[in-house]
């Protein structure tokens, strides 16, 4: 556990007094420390290796066909407003020699997720994980995020989804093997 809950805590603690709630209430008691271990989970990416995540589950493989890990569940905490989006996330790459434990990729997104962040940044940052670790012929990443600060304050959309993508290697070359992708994830 991160050694600076005591801080959070009486940060959250003093917040709760500035916007005029009682923080000696009743029901408000213990939501200092329930709000430091929380943002403790919650920015648990920050403290995190990626090398620590795979944890050797690279595997020498000859197979050439696309794989995809497709609905990965996601949240993350919105780096502007320090609200939260998620959604789903689909990950999809052509070996080259390699493969990685299939476990591993929601791994990988769950490790830059939980940190604050913009979708945008965090698509991108998944896909040159995967183009880094394994060097596949190419990595595809699509996310679709609903982002509680265009929801709950701001425009107010209660209904809109951020979609973005990532394509390297040949799902950015080929029209084809990008339409493969997209097929997949969208069944």
């Amino acid at each position: 556990m991160n050694n600076n809950i005591d801080k959070i805590k009486s940060l959250i603690a003093e917040l709760i007094e500035l916007i005029g709630e009682d923080v000696s209430r009743e029901g408000i008691k213990k939501t200092p420390l329930r709000v430091a271990k929380s943002w403790d989970f919650f920015s648990q990416g920050y403290r995190q290796k990626v090398s620590d995540v795979i944890n050797d589950a690279i595997f020498t493989e000859d197979s050439k066909d696309m794989i995809v890990v497709r609905d990965i569940e996601f949240f993350s905490l919105c780096e502007h407003h320090m609200i939260p989006f998620f959604g789903r996330a689909h990950v999809g790459y052509i070996p080259n020699g390699k493969i990685i434990g299939l476990s591993k990729i929601p791994r990988i997104v769950d490790l830059f997720s939980r940190r604050l962040q913009v979708q945008e940044r965090l698509t991108d940052q998944i896909a040159n994980t995967i183009q880094d670790v394994l060097n596949p012929i190419g990595v595809a990443v699509v996310m679709e995020g609903r982002h509680l600060c265009m929801q709950m304050r701001g425009v107010e959309k209660q209904n809109s989804l951020a979609s973005t993508s990532a394509m390297l290697g040949q799902f950015r070359k080929s029209a084809e093997t990008r339409s493969e992708f997209l097929s997949i994830i969208s069944k």
